[in-house]
């Protein structure tokens, strides 16, 4: 069992940055591919970054690419998304989640193991 713990989630202004991090434990943390994910009240869940084990490749949805950057630390087990120029629509629980695939997709459903998630609300 994989367990994944989010944080740096905060209030900030529209325009701001800020940077979440994902602390995994339980099993090797190069098996795994990574995405992070957010959900917007009353919306779905969605797609937001992926990177896999090597940090050889990564993936933005449309609505963050230009504004965001997935990394991942293998010898701190952390994987982080850094996001600048924040927006209102940016406001959600965001997602740390964990592929056996090592070259991670976008599908919600091929992630196996998800953390709690971390609250960010971004002010007009």
């Amino acid at each position: 069992q994989l367990q994944l713990v989010e944080s740096g989630g905060g209030l900030v202004q529209a325009g701001d940055s800020l940077r979440l991090s994902c602390v995994a434990s339980g099993r090797d943390f190069t098996r795994y591919g990574l995405g992070w994910f957010r959900q917007a009240p009353g919306k779905e869940r969605e797609f937001v970054a992926a990177i896999s084990w090597s940090a050889g490749n990564r993936y933005y949805a449309d609505s963050v690419k230009g504004r965001s950057t997935i990394s991942r630390d293998n010898a701190k087990n952390t994987v982080y998304l850094e996001m600048n120029s924040l927006k209102p629509e940016d406001t959600a629980v965001y997602y740390c989640a964990a592929d056996d695939d090592r070259v991670p997709g976008s599908l919600i459903y091929t992630y196996k193991y998800w953390g709690q998630g971390t609250q960010v609300t971004v002010a007009s």
